[in-house]
């Protein structure tokens, strides 16, 4: 079995510092986010997720910037379909291809709001979203085939004779990630994607879910968080610091977003989260930053060995992916790959069986 692939979620954002705390929004320190990503690239981080949300910077210019100033690390592009039209879209991404010598990868989201689609004059409800993110993912995929001029239409796109004269470098496509949770979002990434990405759960629950995707050859990922530490006294200590003093403001204000939410999964985590009772989905998986932070804030945590044997936990499940993040993002980042990858590593390599993972370059 290969050797899982670690991701990190980039900070577009700077509101990172604390679980419990308000999003920093309305400024853009690109310079930090510069030092940040090449960083992460001297690290070994395998990509870095380029996020999408009202709140943040726009990721293609950002994705376009960062190409131009990092040499090996991958960059995984969040999308929604709808924002541009599919043409002009694989346009971008063929673009950026030859910009980084073929390091763009695409996550491709539906939405998870109606209010928050609203304010881009996107009026449509959850599975006629995923119903355009197929005609969109089909539109991409024929241009990527490079069979000539290309006529499609569906419900919600309608192309003819389209042709785009600068393709994909090397031919083939980017890796495509699809998120969600729903059975719809399950069908849409076996039919399109390469990896159905969702946020976490317990490693059973995983299983159960992820057994029709696995099943039909497509990869299975996790976006979430990490706190690691050299005990695990010293990560639930850290815990109860990020958690003093508590928003109670960012609080309310998740709570009024989630009334208008239709993504099944944030619904989810916020399903486990006030389950959970302790804030315990298992003696790892924490869920009390939830409420605060939304969807991908269940995290492991424990010692850095806890960590590296729950992650293996989920190895044996099927998950082959990992996109994770922390608080404070960065110093969590170093932590990870400098005391946990190489646990991980350890124990791949004791199992036997891991070879290399799969290149993270076009898909041919």
């Amino acid at each position: 079995m290969s050797e899982l692939r670690f991701h990190w979620c980039s900070p577009l954002e700077s509101g990172q510092k604390k679980a419990s705390g308000q999003y920093d929004a309305g400024s853009l320190d690109f310079d930090g986010i510069v030092s940040f990503v090449k960083e992460a690239e001297e690290i070994g981080v395998d990509s870095l997720l380029m996020a999408i949300s009202y709140h943040m910077p726009d990721p293609l210019p950002m994705l376009g910037a960062l190409s131009h100033l990092t040499d090996r690390i991958n960059l995984l592009l969040a999308y929604r379909p709808g924002l541009l039209s599919p043409t002009l879209f694989t346009q971008v991404v063929n673009t950026v291809s030859w910009m980084s010598d073929n390091r763009i990868n695409l996550n491709i989201v539906a939405g998870i709001s109606p209010k928050e689609q609203a304010y881009y004059g996107d009026f449509l409800d959850h599975d006629a979203r995923y119903e355009r993110a197929n005609e969109f993912l089909e539109i991409m995929h024929g241009l990527w085939g490079n069979d000539g001029p290309l006529t499609y239409e569906g419900r919600h796109y309608r192309v003819e004779e389209a042709q785009l004269g600068l393709g994909y470098k090397g031919g083939g496509r980017p890796r495509v990630y699809l998120s969600g949770a729903s059975g719809v979002a399950q069908r849409t990434a076996v039919k399109y994607g390469d990896c159905w990405l969702r946020y976490a759960d317990t490693p059973e629950e995983i299983a159960k879910a992820a057994e029709p995707v696995l099943a039909e050859g497509c990869a299975v990922g996790l976006r979430m968080q990490v706190l690691a530490r050299s005990t695990r006294e010293e990560a639930l200590a850290q815990v109860a610091e990020m958690m003093r003093e508590p928003d109670e403001k960012q609080r309310r204000f998740i709570a009024e977003f989630m009334t208008n939410v239709d993504s099944e999964a944030v619904k989810n985590s916020f399903r486990l989260a006030d389950a959970s009772g302790d804030d315990w989905l298992s003696p790892y998986l924490w869920s009390g930053a939830v409420a605060y932070r939304g969807g991908p804030a269940l995290c492991i945590v424990g010692s850095y060995e806890e960590v590296a044997d729950y992650i293996m936990e989920y190895k044996a499940v099927g998950v082959s992916e990992f996109i994770f993040s922390g608080w404070p993002s960065r110093e969590e980042m170093r932590i990870f790959y400098r005391h946990v990858l190489p646990l991980v590593r350890q124990r791949e390599a004791e199992a036997g069986g891991a070879g290399q993972s799969d290149a993270a370059g076009a898909v041919n």
